[in-house]
């Protein structure tokens, strides 16, 4: 846990969930800025008034430091949003201070200040001011927060094509800020997302179905080359065993799980909103008829009742927004631990040089290496 202190106040904050050897903060130089910004002087300080919406806060600093104001914060992410929620919590903060709302949910109708955190995403911030734009008056306020890095042109040109027009401001500590003026003659073209398109015919029973994509989700465009090496060598269960497709994304793993074995109930899980909803609806085209499946936005297996699961699968992110960490899989193998019943196995996934074994091998005494090539693999862990 960390203090961020600004104009608007000191707040304790951390990310979520919270791990006391996390080196990572749940702010950057980019959120301070914008929160500086808002009140400075010189450029004229923002009026509050009315609806504030922030998209995108990451770890919930932008909308803990606003509470005041009762912003509406628009996330993708599951953990962002509890993020908020614990940090609003630990600094003595209303709980009903922030409206949450996920990526998948309507807007509010009119928005007089939007902060948008520049996502990684190029797509999902096409996608998030598609949305919005609708809400946006000639007296709008429109402020942009970054990195210099996650600031490209192709960044200001979306500002520019959806919002109106757009500049930035000098870089101050490697960050930067995006002001863009709404243009209410603009044409309102719809969102290309979601995306689909047909997996190849190589990569056993889902060969051939159409995925479903989201804005912003896990290489929303293709199929990505370790996902691809994981179908070929995916376990085949027969009977009502109960299989979990953990950090789902669009829900392939999980789909060649149903048609592997019709009998099998799929629990998808990832903290992405957008995600899930891809899966669903990629699982609705793809599955055999009378498959079952659940769909859930949540951390990890967590909420899954221990000592349920037969199999999970598993391709872990190893990145957490700008960050690289391994952080995000160990907390998925401890959850997969949890839910697996005596027997029950984990496969993984990942590259090479990731070392996920020697987490496995602590986590679970185990781990056997199932197929592997120059880059991936795929690696089994059963608990004992």
């Amino acid at each position: 846990m960390n203090r961020l202190t600004t104009s608007q106040g000191t707040f304790e904050l951390a990310r979520f969930p919270e791990h006391p050897s996390d080196p990572f903060r749940a702010w950057d130089a980019a959120d301070e800025y914008l929160l500086r910004q808002l009140t400075d002087p010189e450029t004229g300080p923002v009026d509050p008034t009315g609806t504030v919406a922030v998209v995108g806060d990451r770890w919930g600093a932008l909308a803990t430091a606003l509470a005041a104001h009762r912003p509406v914060l628009i996330s993708d992410s599951y953990l962002a949003r509890r993020a908020t929620q614990a940090n609003l919590e630990r600094n003595g903060l209303d709980p009903e201070a922030v409206t949450l709302l996920s990526s998948r949910d309507t807007p509010p109708d009119r928005i007089d200040v939007l902060l948008v955190r520049v996502p990684k995403s190029l797509a999902f911030l096409e996608d998030q001011l598609q949305r919005i734009a609708p809400a946006l008056h000639g007296g709008t306020v429109v402020i942009g927060t970054g990195m210099v890095k996650e600031i490209h042109t192709s960044t200001l040109k979306l500002f520019e094509r959806i919002v109106g027009p757009t500049r930035t401001s000098l870089a101050v500590r490697k960050a930067r800020l995006i002001f863009s003026t709404p243009d209410l003659e603009l044409p309102r073209t719809p969102s290309p997302w979601p995306y689909r398109y047909e997996l190849p015919g190589d990569v056993g029973p889902a060969s051939g179905r159409t995925t479903v994509n989201q804005a912003g989700i896990f290489c929303a465009e293709r199929l990505d080359v370790g996902t691809r090496f994981f179908l070929k060598h995916l376990p085949t269960r027969g009977g009502s065993v109960e299989v979990a497709d953990l950090g789902c994304g669009n829900g392939v793993l999980g789909l060649s799980a149903a048609l592997a074995n019709p009998d099998a109930h799929i629990t998808f899980v990832d903290e992405s909103y957008g995600a899930v909803a891809s899966a669903e609806e990629t699982f609705r085209l793809g599955a055999p008829e009378g498959a079952k499946a659940a769909f859930l936005v949540g951390d990890g297996l967590s909420d899954i009742a221990p000592g349920t699961m037969d199999l999970v699968l598993n391709n872990p992110p190893f990145h957490s927004h700008m960050a690289t960490t391994d952080a995000t899989a160990r907390t998925m193998f401890v959850s997969a631990r949890t839910a697996l019943r005596q027997g029950g196995e984990l496969w993984v996934v990942g590259n090479r040089h990731l070392s996920y074994h020697t987490h496995l091998r602590r986590i679970f005494g185990n781990c056997t290496t199932v197929a592997g090539d120059a880059k991936f693999v795929v690696l089994r862990a059963v608990k004992r």
